[in-house]
């Protein structure tokens, strides 16, 4: 039997293991997690852990995954070539042991019991478990959910009208977004239908980039008796949180975009008194464990396996650091383009809202086809990558998302483009 002390024991290694990686690829590289996000010395060297895509273009889009850095990248290497080469006598053996660490890797990342999660393939698959597991919603009641969530999860949000009788709820969140803003938008909506049970809300938008007030809007939403599911896909290694800290009971996160791991690792996390409000898996044989709200198959076991090794990698370097550059990169370019009266950016300065992702917005420039056009400009005439986002009451935009191999001559090289395009 894995005791907690055997875990911590095999952490203690892991992370060794994972320091190991980093200096042989960075030789002298030495983590600060104090670094000020515009020290360009340190960076540069975080920078040389990451294979970069090429020198001719400025990678502006790294929100739909991350890369794993050089020594995760190995770690995973490795555990790929040891689950080919032992197949069964692995994954039917000694593999359990193994899988329990990323386990508990995983809880403790977010500070949240052993027993209240379960990895899945992504935050789509997470959340798709939760909304349509969701048992609680009876012929009548009401689901809510806004435009700034992600396509897959208003899909699912609308069919709980054909699976469970439920009326569906759409509210647009408003633009330009504050703190107080956000809250009230909600608090509106939740006291005009009084029969809204549960609610989808969206810890970062991946369309905008805006951090809504979610404690706030949890309370409000447990005061009007709605349960709240939270979407965390870019919210979890961009910012700072501890899960229990933001009053929800159901959340879906992954650990391929921000923490860096292989693709194809998310989490589901369910309080553990509301286990039993998530329905048990249709291929599940009946349990109270959480595992039996998510039967995935078989699975890219060396992904799994790596989680431990991303995780450990961002502890090396520090979150609070990450989340430091990662602002900086989005203050540069999004503060300085805020004063060009032809450009709407969609995150408000307060810090408190923002992360590293950031959507601008061409005023006038609104429809989806549009802002593709643009976004092929930016790529093809100025060699930047970004992603079109559509789906917010007031248009289409421009994502922009920075991360760790950028520089500030990237995000120079942004404005300096949108300059040109709104002249």
């Amino acid at each position: 039997m894995t005791t907690r002390r055997d875990l911590f024991g095999v952490a203690a290694l892991g992370f060794a293991a994972i320091a190991s990686k980093a200096e042989a690829v960075a030789p002298g590289f030495t983590p600060d997690h104090d670094a000020r996000g515009d020290d360009e010395a340190y960076w540069a060297k975080v920078a040389a852990l990451y294979d970069k895509p090429g020198e001719d273009v400025a990678q502006l889009e790294n929100g739909q995954f991350g890369a794993m850095s050089r020594p995760v990248r190995l770690a995973y290497e490795e555990k790929t070539r040891r689950v080919n080469r032992e197949t069964t006598l692995y994954t039917r053996g000694s593999m359990e042991a193994d899988a329990a660490r990323t386990h508990a890797k995983v809880a403790g990342l977010l500070g949240v019991d052993e027993d209240e999660i379960v990895l899945s393939r992504g935050t789509t698959e997470s959340l798709q478990t939760l909304i349509g597991g969701y048992n609680r919603l009876r012929p009548g009641d009401a689901v809510l959910y806004a435009d700034a969530d992600y396509d897959s999860m208003q899909t699912a949000m609308q069919a709980l009208h054909r699976t469970r009788g439920a009326k569906v709820v759409k509210i647009d969140l408003p633009e330009p977004a504050t703190r107080q803003g956000l809250i009230d938008a909600y608090a509106r909506a939740f006291a005009a239908n009084p029969d809204v049970r549960m609610a989808l809300v969206t810890h970062l938008s991946h369309r905008s980039g805006v951090i809504p007030p979610v404690r706030e809007i949890a309370d409000l939403a447990r005061a009007h008796k709605v349960d709240v599911i939270l979407d965390g896909g870019h919210a979890l290694g961009q910012t700072e949180f501890r899960l229990k800290d933001l009053g929800v009971d159901f959340a879906g996160l992954n650990l391929h975009k921000w923490i860096g791991a292989p693709l194809g690792v998310g989490v589901v996390y369910i309080r553990k008194d509301r286990i039993p409000d998530i329905d048990i898996a249709l291929c599940a044989p009946p349990s109270e464990r959480i595992e039996a709200r998510l039967h995935t198959g078989t699975v890219n076991n060396a992904a799994v396996l790596t989680v431990p090794d991303a995780i450990d990698f961002q502890d090396y370097l520090g979150l609070a650091a990450k989340a430091r550059r990662l602002r900086y990169l989005r203050d540069r370019w999004a503060e300085t383009v805020r004063a060009n009266p032809k450009v709407e950016v969609l995150t408000p300065p307060d810090p408190a809202m923002h992360a590293g992702l950031t959507s601008f917005r061409i005023r006038g420039v609104t429809s989806e086809a549009d802002n593709l056009a643009l976004r092929k400009t930016l790529l093809q005439r100025y060699r930047i990558m970004t992603v079109e986002r559509a789906g917010l009451a007031r248009g289409a935009c421009i994502r922009v998302t920075p991360s760790f191999i950028n520089t500030p001559d990237d995000v120079d090289r942004l404005v300096r483009a949108i300059g040109s395009l709104t002249a």
